[in-house]
């Protein structure tokens, strides 16, 4: 008799203690998901500090020796314009030449190729600066179409404008989306009568960098505008916190 009590007083002493673990279990199984999930935002207006500009020029000859000679007047009209602009020779780049063979197609009267004739060669080649003086070459781009006064085929391209110091500017836009993220988490916490606590995860965003006061749309993988001397940069960072 005195054994069938015991046993029943350990099963029971087992129930007891298997419910408990079994509700502190559930309870914290759902404390665990008992979230706030905000995402700050860090944003900043800034100028390029580097400009990058290229143009190409052309000629055309009958013959290779005439158009290289051609085309060896142009560049040496270039430097002396852009010399006189105060760009040093040395900021000047100048590519590797190509050449092609130019061809007139003559065709019969049902639309056919008859013969193609050759009618020369053309020769190009592109010359780039890179500089930190961005309002001076800036400047110099809008006004090469002067060269074409002096009879030299310059195509002038839109300048590229770049930032030197985007690491600087990454680190303080993600700890400004970080402290703006967290007054967030706090505000929402406040309202609900709950209790920040410990932060369980965070994620970062891509880069952007778009034109300022523009229409562009953010990319998935991150935008770089190259087109924009003012730029603006956003960056988003999620934090998921505990809430007691």
């Amino acid at each position: 008799m005195l054994k069938n009590n015991l046993n029943v007083i350990i099963i029971s002493v087992a129930v007891v203690i298997s419910a408990y673990l079994f509700s502190n279990a559930f309870q914290n199984r759902n404390k665990s998901n008992d979230t706030i999930s905000v995402t700050g935002l860090g944003k900043k207006d800034f100028v390029s500090d580097l400009i990058v500009w290229s143009g190409s020029f052309s000629k055309k000859s009958a013959t290779l020796k005439e158009a290289y000679a051609a085309l060896d007047a142009d560049r040496e009209k270039i430097k002396s314009y852009l010399s006189g602009k105060g760009i040093a020779p040395t900021e000047m780049v100048f590519s590797a030449v190509n050449f092609n063979k130019d061809f007139q197609t003559i065709f019969n009267e049902n639309g056919t190729t008859k013969q193609q004739i050759f009618t020369g060669f053309t020769l190009t080649q592109s010359v780039s600066i890179q500089s930190k003086e961005v309002n001076k070459i800036e400047e110099i781009s809008r006004q090469s179409s002067e060269l074409i006064n002096s009879g030299v085929e310059f195509y002038s391209n839109p300048p590229e404008y770049y930032y030197t110091k985007l690491a600087e500017l990454k680190i303080k836009m993600i700890a400004e989306a970080t402290k703006d993220a967290s007054i967030r988490a706090k505000s929402i916490a406040e309202n609900a009568d709950a209790n920040l606590g410990n932060l369980k995860k965070s994620d970062m965003g891509v880069f952007q960098i778009t034109g300022q006061n523009s229409s562009e749309d953010f990319s998935y993988g991150g935008s770089f505008n190259t087109q924009s001397k003012n730029k603006t940069a956003n960056i988003t960072v999620k934090l998921v916190y505990q809430v007691n």
